[in-house]
């Protein structure tokens, strides 16, 4: 055996001792002390070279590295850092690469072990992983302007005491900032501002995802808001997450938490500067920031606008030949084959589709947004976005 594991040390000093001594020859001592010639010789002259202290065990590190990352590397590592502070590794190598495209860069994981050798990464705390169903069929993301994502960032007080209520929308697809506005409530009116000036700005998409709270759905009505009910008029597709699952907007989640890392504290004097602030945070998110699901590419490199543009006028919901449309009373009920039909107060004014999908079985359209059903032989309406429960008389009655 090598040495004794126990104290490699005190074997190496006896046996420089015997060596010493002479009482045996080198080929002699070696072999009762278990190591080859080669070691023994090797501490005898690291002990005539240095004493005592040649005889510990010392760094494996070579004495030459060429392939260690340059001081100047370094350099302009922590100086990308201290300007992107919340930026990690991956980006900041992305960052340094298209600003120098001649220089040798380390790779993500050494830069983060330089990062860390100079204090300037804080670990995560590590979350358990759970696996979460989602229930709604939502639509495919193959290209940019499939579907948007918004929602109204948590709310926050400014220093003139006015609460900030930032809202966001973001292209799923390329992860596009399109806008993010700093409002001083969720009321609709404001919200559609927002919207209109984002779809003339960048057209159209088809589909737009966000949570069931106000102003983009409410509690009666089958879900409907106003802000929804012009989406559909526009042929734009609300999406809705479950209830008290945000994940299921995960991409516009992430970027909210950068959002609040690099813009809400500390606090803006007034909203002026907050939405300065925002208009600044976007900019660097989709034109610098480089994402990694894009292959570190930028949202700006990856996203265009929509090829539909925002109508100057708003037409009535047309259907394919072959529907039957009903108009919705103001009561919220359609006339339909002899019978009355509650649909939903929300849609009091609209036009629906009625397809026919089987002999006496119609499914009932809005825009392109399927309703539910409606069974002649029932004869009752089946939504299939969730029960009207406006009030409380009889749900179908028959005329």
């Amino acid at each position: 055996m090598p040495w004794q594991e126990t104290e490699p040390v005190k074997e190496r000093v006896d046996f420089i001792a015997a060596v010493r001594r002479g009482d045996l020859s080198m080929a002699e001592l070696c072999e009762a002390y278990g190591v080859s010639r080669k070691t023994g010789y090797k501490w005898v002259g690291r002990f005539e070279e240095s004493g005592p202290q040649g005889l510990y065990d010392q760094s494996r590190r070579p004495k030459t590295s060429p392939q260690r990352t340059g001081e100047d590397v370094e350099a302009l590592l922590l100086r990308a850092k201290r300007e992107f502070p919340h930026y990690g590794p991956k980006k900041l190598v992305v960052i340094l690469g298209a600003r120098h495209r001649r220089l040798r860069l380390p790779a993500a994981s050494t830069a983060s072990d330089i990062l860390k050798r100079h204090g300037l990464v804080e670990p995560r705390p590590r979350r358990r992983r759970r696996v979460i169903h989602r229930t709604e069929p939502f639509g495919t993301i193959l290209e940019p302007n499939s579907t948007w994502s918004a929602d109204f960032k948590g709310d926050f007080r400014l220093k003139d005491g006015v609460r900030c209520f930032p809202l966001t929308l973001t292209d799923n697809f390329s992860r596009y900032l399109l806008e993010c506005r700093a409002l001083t409530g969720i009321d609709t009116e404001p919200a559609r501002e927002v919207f209109e000036k984002v779809f003339r700005e960048f057209g159209l998409p088809r589909a737009i995802r966000t949570d069931n709270g106000a102003p983009f759905a409410c509690n009666r009505g089958l879900g409907f808001s106003a802000l929804s009910l012009w989406w559909i008029r526009l042929g734009i597709r609300p999406e809705r997450i479950c209830l008290g699952q945000p994940q299921q907007n995960g991409r516009h989640e992430r970027m909210h938490r950068t959002l609040k890392a690099e813009t809400v504290l500390p606090q803006a004097p007034n909203l002026q500067a907050q939405q300065r602030r925002f208009n600044t945070f976007r900019a660097g998110f989709n034109e610098q920031r480089p994402h990694e699901a894009l292959r570190q590419k930028t949202p700006a490199s990856v996203y265009c606008p929509s090829p539909r543009p925002y109508p100057s006028k708003l037409l009535p919901l047309q259907y394919p030949a072959g529907y039957e449309v009903r108009l919705v009373g103001d009561n919220g009920w359609i006339c339909f084959r002899g019978t009355h039909y509650r649909i939903s107060k929300a849609l009091r004014g609209e036009n629906l589709g009625l397809e026919q999908v089987g002999d006496q079985v119609f499914r009932v359209w809005l825009g392109t947004l399927e309703l539910g059903t409606i069974d002649i032989r029932a004869p009752a309406f089946f939504p299939s976005l969730g029960d009207d429960d406006e009030d409380d008389d009889q749900l179908n009655p028959a005329a």
